[in-house]
Formats: structure tokens, sequence, C-alpha cells
């Protein structure tokens, strides 16, 4: 399984703006989770300065980031998508143990 990371950067206002769009936003990450494209997301920084999303298929994320509602409302001021060669763990794309 690939791993691709969704990379938010947040509005400044973000934390006061979100309230009316979190329910939307939330639905939106639990239906991609039910479809196996989501494994993890959450906000990162404490105060909160991006949000990190992981994928296991980058047209999932660059859908799901196009069509969530932080971002098409401005609470996202940019979005990418990056492959994440994950190398070590259980769930690792591509397990790298030493010798």
């Amino acid at each position: 399984m690939a791993h691709f990371l969704l990379r938010y950067e947040l509005a400044s206002d973000y934390l006061e703006r979100r309230v009316a769009l979190r329910d939307a936003h939330l639905a939106l990450a639990w239906e991609a989770v039910e479809r196996g494209a989501l494994l993890l997301g959450g906000a990162v920084g404490d105060p909160v300065e991006t949000a990190l999303l992981l994928f296991t298929d980058a047209d999932a994320a660059r859908v799901f980031a196009e069509s969530d509602p932080y971002v098409t409302e401005g609470l996202v001021t940019h979005w990418r998508v990056r492959p994440w060669i994950t190398v070590v763990g259980e769930e690792a794309a591509s397990p790298v143990r030493p010798p």
C-alpha cells in the first residue's frame, strides 16, 4: 500500500471559522476512511498552523481537498499532496529492516 500526505496550510483565523464547517469536513473525512482512502488526519501545532492527512491514493487525496469545505471556504490557504515513502512500521509501504 502506498502512502500520500495531504498537507494543509491554514488561515490565521482557522480556529474561529472552522466551527461552522467542521461537521461537513469531518463527514467527508470519515467517508474517506470508510472507503479505505484516508488512514489518519489531524491538526499540527499549538497553536494550530497546519494539518496533515494520510491517504493511500494520491487521486483520492486531491479529490478530497478539492471538495473539502475547509478548502472551498478559504480556511486552507494552500494544499499539497506528496508521496510519503514509508519504510519502518507494520504498515510501511516499502519496509526496510537492518541486516
